[in-house]
């Protein structure tokens, strides 16, 4: 009986990288942050299929993944307060209600990139069986398996997701959270965050004017704001001041906040052409 092996995908390569990106898909881009529960899979099959298109035309590129919870975990995270500790048995269901509802929206986003002709080959690194933290910050998060996943052409994904915590019995790290830890760690080239939004506006809400760039170093404007709809971890304010410890601690790391609503946007970031705000060290 001769047994036929499936072809070998173009995007699995154990050979040398040139250049590590981190991608975010934001979890405004991919729910429905206002609607609990809803998730916007025919722009997810797009924007997958964006990045498969980006990473045959540029195969010495390796990518790290990560979402967000967008309506399925901050809705949650809102009615439970998890985000600020888990310490009485309400408290640890929350936990548990946080963790299924950011692990149904991560399996949707892991099934729809294996629904191509050319599955991307994802592999999940769910943070919840994995980071500890303490006052969230990561303590303990054993890195060698993502590392190998990574040198030989796979896909680590990660998300949002409840965390053991030592000071707050449990709490919730978001996946910019995550990226500053790994970034410390993997010193990647890029850092890409995909949302609704052009970039970031200075005159949040009225969101007119873009910040072209922000340093590590930028006072940043109260009119910055938070977000219009339910997110525990801060919403914009939050997510730029993460990625100014990013990149003052990969300072070779540049990020760039923009939009992934519209596909040539988004190849247009991934081929490293100027879109939305940039962001650096200096």
């Amino acid at each position: 009986m001769t047994t036929h092996l499936p072809n070998i995908s173009p995007f699995i390569s154990s050979k040398p990288y040139s250049e590590l990106i981190f991608i975010k898909l934001g979890g405004s881009l991919i729910t429905d942050k206002d609607k609990p529960l809803q998730a916007q899979t025919d722009l997810l099959l797009d924007l997958l299929n964006q990045l498969g298109v980006f990473l045959i035309q540029y195969p010495e590129t390796r990518v790290l993944l990560g979402h967000g919870s967008g309506s399925f975990g901050h809705y949650m995270a809102k009615l439970y307060g998890t985000r600020d500790g888990v310490r009485d048995e309400m408290g640890w269901q929350g936990y548990h209600d946080v963790w299924r509802k950011a692990r149904e929206l991560h399996d949707i986003v892991m099934a729809c990139g294996l629904d191509f002709d050319l599955p991307l080959p994802l592999i999940s690194f769910p943070p919840s069986a994995s980071v500890s933290a303490s006052n969230r910050q990561i303590t303990t998060w054993n890195l060698e398996p993502m590392t190998t996943a990574i040198d030989n052409g796979l896909i680590p994904v990660v998300y949002g997701d409840v965390v053991y915590d030592d000071q707050l019995g449990g709490t919730i790290l978001s996946t910019e959270e995550l990226f500053v830890d790994l970034a410390s760690v993997f010193k990647p080239e890029r850092v890409l965050l995909f949302g609704k939004t052009e970039g970031v506006y200075e005159d949040f809400p009225n969101a007119q004017n873009i910040i072209p760039h922000i340093s590590s170093e930028t006072d940043l404007p109260k009119t910055l704001g938070g977000s219009d709809s339910p997110d525990v971890t801060g919403g914009m304010m939050e997510k730029v001041r993460l990625m100014q410890k990013l990149c003052a601690l990969s300072p070779e790391t540049e990020v760039r906040i923009c939009c992934g609503s519209d596909m040539s946007q988004m190849m247009d970031a991934l081929i490293g052409k100027e879109t939305g705000t940039l962001i650096t060290h200096k």
